[in-house]
């Protein structure tokens, strides 16, 4: 399969046909590590853990403060300090 380079902004870039992201299971969005290795361009997909950054999340949602709706922050469950991020 051909594809061209393709000015985009300041930029240029390459339009990755849907049947190729399809295959590698990649979609828009999709981080990749992008090197060249004997004159070619080696684009491969960088690999996240599924909940990575879920405790910043957790943490950012209990900084709001003393009110009403952070209450329930307060109250733990029962083997809660034993669960790891």
């Amino acid at each position: 399969m051909q594809t061209a380079l393709r000015k985009m902004g300041n930029s240029t870039g390459i339009i990755v046909p849907r049947a190729i992201l399809g295959e590698i299971g990649l979609g828009v969005g999709a981080a990749l590590d992008v090197r060249v290795e004997d004159g070619a361009i080696i684009a491969t997909p960088i690999k996240t853990e599924r909940r990575a950054r879920w405790a910043d999340a957790a943490a950012a949602i209990g900084s709001f403060g003393e009110s009403d709706e952070a209450g329930w922050q307060g109250f733990g469950n029962e083997g809660d300090d034993a669960l790891t991020w």
